[in-house]
């Protein structure tokens, strides 16, 4: 998935990375604002891991996206 997409629309699809990393906080989020770089400074942060860890689990994540996460865009918008 195009990372561009993900940060564009971070309101609607941070309760998927809130699911993949639970131990990120609500302002962690906020601080986040969908900036990759600042989500994997948390993961490493919270969880302990190396940059290149929390880099390959960023992208596997957003790999995973799909139109089903934007959704509820497409239909707030009709």
């Amino acid at each position: 998935m195009n990372w561009d997409r993900i940060q564009g629309n971070w309101k609607q699809v941070v309760g998927k990375a809130k699911t993949q990393w639970g131990e990120l906080t609500d302002d962690d989020f906020d601080v986040i604002a969908g900036q990759r770089d600042q989500l994997a400074g948390k993961i490493q942060e919270r969880y302990g891991v190396a940059k290149e860890v929390a880099e390959s689990q960023i992208a596997e994540w957003s790999d995973k996206a799909d139109d089903s996460w934007f959704d509820s865009l497409r239909s707030n918008r009709h």
